[in-house]
């Protein structure tokens, strides 16, 4: 009914019901450049459609309001509109590649087709004149060309057919204007013409005039864009030589009642040559052919290709669309008329003829530029321009409603976000930007860049307030100022940490180099600035993917020295990612790190101990980055949220963190890649980067929404219940719960007489013995802050430690600590890489002497009695029956043990499923 009722314009009529979602979608800026910019309406609403990333935007320029169509996962890779605007096809490149056929009225999705190129995703999609037919064109390198009548609820193509490798990747096409049984598409350098029909009401399928293009007596150049000649009888394919290739065929080309027994001769009969310039764009618009090029032209020609007129402006680049207006403007100021045709001449006053349009035009070029034209003045309005390189570095200022966001390609702008009004900008073109950061009183903005420079910038003008420094020898990655604005640290690819000092001279502050440090070994992922708990002095932390967490003091640091108080090593295994100072919701005091296992971990401030470990946000990657959102005015002082970006998803999560999953949640925010997130000063916006994708995006905070989700997942261990295999009522539970009661049994004695002492608790030295019983096997630094974070929970608040632990405890306790993502036989797999070498059939494969060697002397080192127990036990014997003792670090002495029981050579699933006893999923 939305679609039946809808009508041109109303998208911005209606007032937007509030979302029941934590976070909404309120603005996009930039777009994909190198797909093309489609005019929807133009005059006294100016609305264009256009793609940013994974979304479809309608954007009113003049009323400054955007629409956003969402449904695609993957970034879109090809779209195309009908010919009266309504309908807008686009579809992704992806894996699970969708088709998604819009309403521009109304904004529905009116037909999504799943599976159409499940493998490879579309790189060419085209709509028939009469709105009925789609054309798509595979990615993959076997191209496959489909037509689908998107009108019948089917997910089968009516035809399809593949494409030969020698053909070259084709990627355009374009059906026949006026029969929607003819299309044809091209690449670089072969271009195929195609015609479907239907037979006896089966569809059948056949690709003709198939085109190997001959040398011709000139350079032709690669192929662009083709089109069919409104005549019929040719079709026209522009090349980078600023040629026209022109195909004739032997006869006019109308639908067969069946098949053809040859294909149509289809034959290049001239090569036109229009310019020195690559065309760029070809369209045919009623009785015109229009190009674009390289150079920014627009030109006109009549169907005999004679030259009608031209437009140009020297700031325009190279075009990448042309789309015309619907609305026709009379130049004598009559009213329009939709039959008039497209050039219009008449006498001026000198009794000249001239020739004008009456259409104006949206022009999109490939440096992220748009134009309006207005064809009547020739005037050439430009209405965006954006990033045309990667979007790295997004920052908002701490007290106004202002965010700072540099690219790639060496531009920062400034937008207040409150009004989505571009402010200012300033062009950098010796280097790109990497980060950002605002001082804490909103002065100062600091820039890094690709090449190692960082540039101290006045916010409002964005002027430079000194000289640029040159001290690191790689991209600045990270860049952030201390509370008090004395100090401003950076992070380099070389994992380098530099500060730069605020200094009074001559009675006014400049900036100096202070020192800087090759503080890792491997890249860098957070610097964080804090506060002193006994002091009001500034204090730095660095986190690297060497595990390791670096303490600078920075009133001891003097010139060129930068001096370490502390380096200390956070994780046995896995990779931390991210570190935020935690709020002090108790009376000790954390800070928060998230590593590639998918775990959060809480470390105190003063001693760097690990005190919990918790199951954080698994919503197909981990946390990249982390960040304390900002508390409005009127939140609960107790209320606090912590915002994250994963590799492609911005999210929330209710603090304190424990576990639960009903706490957070997560948007596709950037399929390609979040580079960077900010959030705005009082909590309400966050703000994501998208890299490679050129955009970045605004959302809107509902925090009710996430309480409210919370509130329906259950209280207590109802959340935790259901994480584990069947839930509460489940075997896995029921195994649990007599694993439990057993240890109970085995320390009253399994044999006494005496009555039973039945408790809800176990000791804490139990909690490895019952873990490995239900299937984690935690190293013995696990155990050891397992042990710990439940001893010394209550510690801080009583002065007490904790010696024994309950049954709903000690589920938290699991959940949070098992590998979120269970046993992996890939995490195997890829230690026998490390560790083995290739035997004569390839296998990756350990020596068995080396293997006992390994246990013994490396990692978690285990004695020789250790490892005798754990071989005899998983072999099936009894500890010491019929061999010596094994000798530390020499696997001469388990020879006795292991010479029927183990292989010479050990692979990765030998040790899996006849060592271990695992199954192995198939």
């Amino acid at each position: 009914s939305l679609v039946w009722a809808a009508t041109l314009g109303m998208l911005f009529w209606k007032k937007r019901d509030s979302s029941l979602h934590p976070l909404n979608l309120s603005w996009v800026f930039g777009y994909n450049s190198s797909l093309a910019v489609h005019s929807l309406m133009d005059g006294e609403d100016r609305v264009l459609l256009y793609v940013s990333s994974h979304i479809v935007v309608i954007h009113d320029i003049l009323g400054n309001k955007q629409y956003h169509m969402q449904g695609h996962t993957n970034v879109i890779s090809c779209l195309c509109v009908s010919e009266d605007k309504r309908w807008v096809a686009t579809a992704d490149g992806g894996p699970d590649a969708l088709i998604i056929v819009w309403d521009s009225y109304s904004g529905v999705p009116v037909r999504t087709i799943f599976e159409s190129h499940p493998e490879d995703g579309v790189c060419a999609i085209a709509i028939s004149q009469d709105a009925k037919y789609l054309v798509t064109i595979s990615a993959g390198t076997v191209q496959k060309v489909c037509v689908w009548r998107w009108t019948l609820p089917t997910e089968k193509p009516m035809c399809s057919t593949e494409l030969k490798p020698e053909f070259g990747h084709q990627d355009y096409v374009i059906f026949n204007s006026q029969n929607p049984h003819e299309f044809v598409s091209n690449s670089k350098t072969q271009v195929i013409f195609y015609l479907w029909v239907r037979q006896s009401q089966l569809w059948d399928e056949n690709m003709a005039w198939l085109l190997s293009p001959q040398t011709f007596k000139c350079l032709v150049g690669q192929f662009n864009q083709s089109v069919f000649h409104f005549n019929n009888t040719q079709a026209l394919t522009g090349t980078s030589a600023g040629k026209l290739v022109v195909w004739d065929m032997d006869n006019p080309r109308t639908l067969p009642e069946e098949l053809p027994a040859k294909p149509h001769r289809v034959a290049a009969t001239k090569v036109v040559s229009m310019q020195k310039e690559s065309l760029t764009v070809l369209k045919v618009l009623e009785s015109c052919v229009v190009t674009g090029d390289v150079k920014g032209q627009v030109k006109f020609y009549d169907g005999q290709l004679r030259l009608l007129t031209i437009y140009s402006h020297d700031k325009v680049g190279p075009i990448r669309s042309i789309s015309f207006s619907t609305i026709l403007r009379d130049p004598a100021g009559a009213a329009p008329d939709s039959s008039q045709p497209f050039l219009t001449s008449w006498s001026d006053s000198s009794n000249s003829v001239s020739l004008t349009l009456n259409r104006n035009f949206i022009l999109s070029t490939s440096d992220a530029t748009m134009f309006h034209v207005a064809t009547d003045s020739t005037n050439f309005e430009r209405i965006m321009k954006e990033a045309e390189k990667a979007v790295n570095a997004i920052a908002c200022h701490p007290q106004e409603p202002l965010v700072a966001v540099g690219s790639c390609c060496g531009l920062l702008k400034v937008w207040d976000y409150k009004e989505t009004q571009y402010l200012v900008s300033r062009i950098f073109t010796e280097a790109g930007i990497q980060c950002l950061s605002y001082d804490p009183e909103g002065y100062l903005l600091a820039a890094g860049f690709t090449d190692g420079s960082v540039y101290i910038l006045d916010a409002i003008s964005l002027q430079s307030i000194c000289d640029k420094f040159q001290f690191s020898q790689g991209p600045v990655t990270h860049i952030s100022f201390s509370h008090d604005s004395k100090y401003l640290a950076t992070a380099d690819e070389n994992h380098s940490v530099t500060v730069y000092k605020s200094v009074l001279q001559n009675g006014s502050r400049c900036w100096e180099h202070l020192a800087g440090l090759d503080s890792h070994y491997k890249p860098i992922r957070s610097i964080l600035f804090g506060v002193h708990s006994d002091s009001n002095e500034p204090r730095l932390l660095s986190l690297g993917e060497d595990r390791q967490l670096v303490e600078y003091d920075l009133n001891s640091s003097i010139k060129d020295h930068l001096v370490v108080t502390h380096r200390d090593r956070l994780e046995q295994v896995a990779v931390p990612l991210c570190l935020a100072w935690y709020p002090q919701l108790s009376t000790e005091s954390f800070f928060l790190t998230a590593n590639n296992c998918y775990k959060m971990k809480l470390y105190n401030t003063t001693t760097k101990m690990c005190r919990k470990t918790l199951l954080g946000p698994t919503y197909g990657s981990p946390l990249e980055k982390i960040q304390i959102l900002p508390r409005t005015s009127s939140a609960d002082p107790q209320q606090h949220y912590l915002v994250y970006i994963t590799k492609d998803k911005v999210g929330l999560q209710i603090l304190p963190v424990d576990g639960n999953p009903h706490k957070s949640s997560a948007f596709i925010c950037h399929p390609d890649g979040a580079s960077d997130f900010a959030t705005s000063h009082d909590g309400r916006y966050i703000f994501t980067a998208g890299g490679k994708e050129r955009t970045f995006m605004k959302w809107k905070v509902n925090l009710p929404a996430l309480d409210a989700a919370a509130f329906l997942g259950g209280e207590d261990l109802i959340p935790f219940y259901n994480l584990l295999d069947g839930g509460r009522e489940g075997k896995f539970f029921r195994e649990l719960e007599d694993y439990f009661y057993y240890v109970q049994l085995c320390k009253q004695g399994i044999d006494t007489m005496e009555n039973r002492q039945v408790s809800t608790h176990i000791p804490l030295e139990e909690i490895p013995s019952v873990m490995r019983a239900i299937g984690y096997y935690p190293s013995e630094e696990e155990i050891e802050e397992m042990i710990n974070e439940v001893k010394f929970s209550k510690y801080a608040d009583t002065g007490e430690q904790v010696t024994k632990i309950s049954l709903g405890d000690f589920l938290k306790l699991y959940i949070n600590h098992r590998p979120a993502l269970g046993l992996s036989m890939k995490t195997v797999q890829r230690a026998f890489q490390v560790l083995g070498y290739d035997n004569e059939k390839g296998d990756k494969v350990i020596d068995t002497g080396d293997f006992l060697s390994l246990l013994q002397c490396r990692g978690e080192q285990m004695t020789e009695d250790e490892l005798a127990e754990c071989l005899s036990t998983l072999l099936g014997r009894r500890p010491g029956e019929g061999g010596s003792e094994l000798d530390t670090c020499d696997p001469t002495g388990a020879a006795a043990l292991t010479e029927e029981e183990m292989p010479a050579e050990i692979t990765a699933e030998v040790f899996v499923a006849d060592i271990l006893g695992l199954p192995i999923a198939k």
